[in-house]
């Protein structure tokens, strides 16, 4: 007899203007097995998971759920299928609650009236049950990044899905969330749900997948079983070449001190306590200086204050000896501080504009970009952005006139890494740089960083992987509670001696 799939993707094709997303794809998941899809930032892993999901058709292909042909023609049918999806970039409404957010298009009603308690008491009974910390009545826009994947995986879970979709459901997890997600993975597997998990990062495949399938460029490479492989195989399955997993870099030789901060405290927009209190750092040039902890500890706010995003309550900040304190996010970057966002779709690009378009816009009023009438240089913005694109090896169906919008999250990662190391700065700040990159990039934007070390910049790290951490930095600040609690050389520390502090469980007194 046949074995019995909960789903087969059988030879699916989906293509793009310029591009072949997937290319006669096949992909078998066993009923309660964990089965990762593993490849390349643009590889077509989120795009054959939205065939999947009906949020794309493909032109080729049927898709059957436990033997039997479906039609999924929109994401309700892959609900009504007991389909559900935690996409990489969270599906949530910003303004409505955690509980709110978990209903939405499955409220309870009794006679046309809203049923909120009977929601409460499930949301609250799987939250229990899964080990899913949340609070229910706190605003989508002021809780961490950890807690809204959360409401996402509980939304799944509300609806009964039988077949859980995870999109890279780690890039935006510190690593003791990524432990409690795995376990919760583990959880509902065991309960004979089966579950899709997208991912780069091979460490984890290896730790939670019963087998994995690994796509290259749109096409299927092969599925392999995940006892009988190991990362290195995976690796080179993935990129077409082995990969260095560990960044070479010469020592440093500090110069003059590029950033000073002194007594920086910024306000919290969650609570009346201030998030960041009186932080003094320096960062000299040609060092990086990795700021560490678990997400939620002010490192954020830190970063919105610096880099102008967000007024100081007091203290004051220093590049190149001026005093920036109260400059603007443009005068801050004429003067030479490059800043790679934490939320690359809030803050680092404007989806809806091309490529081109976005790879200047901090600096398309400058003369290399506008003519003395005032009108944009569009050739010279155009080869500006080609060199970035082959330079940094950003995939795009139609290069300089993509929308940024249509790229895959570490493509959009790249270009925005591209732009600010191409504006040349004194000061490089780069929030969760690798945030949801391949190992190929993972390692390219990590030479890329060095780089800047090596050619006497500054370069402040804000970072929430340990390997990251104790990799790339020359110096470590642990931030807790929004307070530096603990400065480390990361050839004479451990992961468990930074996980002490970065849990709050010890300090040192730190001089700036």
């Amino acid at each position: 007899m046949a074995e019995q799939y909960a789903i087969e993707m059988l030879n699916i094709t989906k293509r793009f203007p310029g591009i072949v997303a997937n290319d006669n794809i096949t992909l078998q998941l066993r009923k309660g097995e964990i089965h990762a899809l593993l490849g390349e930032n643009g590889a077509g892993k989120s795009t054959l998971m939205s065939v999947l999901f009906g949020l794309y058709q493909p032109e080729e292909g049927v898709i059957k759920k436990d033997g039997v042909e479906v039609q999924i023609k929109d994401p309700n049918d892959a609900n009504a299928l007991g389909i559900g999806m935690v996409h990489q970039h969270f599906k949530l409404v910003e303004c409505f609650s955690v509980l709110d957010n978990i209903i939405l298009g499955v409220e309870p009603t009794n006679h046309g009236f809203l049923q909120k308690d009977i929601a409460r008491k499930k949301v609250l009974a799987l939250s229990e049950k899964y080990g899913l910390k949340v609070e229910p009545d706190a605003k989508i826009e002021d809780i961490t990044v950890g807690m809204q994947q959360r409401t996402e995986i509980l939304k799944m879970l509300y609806r009964d899905n039988e077949i859980l979709i995870f999109d890279e459901p780690t890039a935006v997890l510190t690593p003791q969330e990524i432990t409690e997600l795995m376990q919760i993975m583990k959880n509902l597997a065991a309960e004979g749900k089966s579950i899709l998990f997208i991912s780069h990062k091979l460490a984890e495949i290896m730790a939670v997948s019963d087998r994995c399938t690994v796509l290259r460029k749109g096409k299927c490479i092969g599925t392999v079983e995940t006892a009988k492989t190991n990362i290195e195989e995976l690796s080179a399955m993935m990129v077409g070449r082995n990969v260095n997993f560990h960044v070479e870099k010469k020592p440093m030789t500090p110069g003059n001190v590029v950033l000073e901060i002194d007594n920086m405290t910024v306000a919290s927009k969650i609570h009346k306590n201030n998030a960041v209190k009186n932080v003094s750092l320096k960062v000299r040039q040609g060092e990086i200086v990795c700021i560490a902890g678990i997400d939620g500890n002010g490192q954020t706010e830190f970063v919105h204050g610096l880099a102008g995003l967000d007024p100081l309550v007091s203290g004051k900040i220093f590049l190149e000896g001026k005093d920036v304190s109260k400059a603007s996010i443009r005068q801050k970057s004429i003067l030479g501080m490059s800043h790679i966002p934490e939320d690359r779709h809030k803050h680092g690009l404007v989806l809806d504009y091309t490529l081109e378009d976005n790879l200047v816009l901090q600096t398309y009023f400058t003369d290399e970009f506008t003519d003395k009438l005032g009108f944009l240089k569009r050739d010279a913005i155009r080869n500006y952005a080609e060199k970035i694109i082959e330079e940094y090896d950003v995939r795009s169906g139609q290069g300089p006139i993509t929308i940024a919008r249509s790229m895959s999250g570490g493509n959009q990662q790249k270009a925005i890494v591209g732009r600010e190391i191409e504006k040349a700065p004194e000061l490089l700040i780069a929030v969760q740089p690798t945030r949801g990159l391949d190992v190929g990039a993972i390692e390219y934007i990590h030479k890329q960083l060095v780089a800047q070390r090596d050619a006497g910049k500054a370069v402040l790290l804000v970072s929430l992987e340990l390997d990251e951490v104790l990799d790339v930095s020359d110096r470590i600040l642990v931030m807790y509670e929004g307070e530096i609690v603990g400065e480390f050389d990361p050839k004479k520390t451990t992961q468990e001696e930074l996980g002490l502090y970065m849990a709050g469980a010890k300090r040192m007194e730190v001089k700036a």
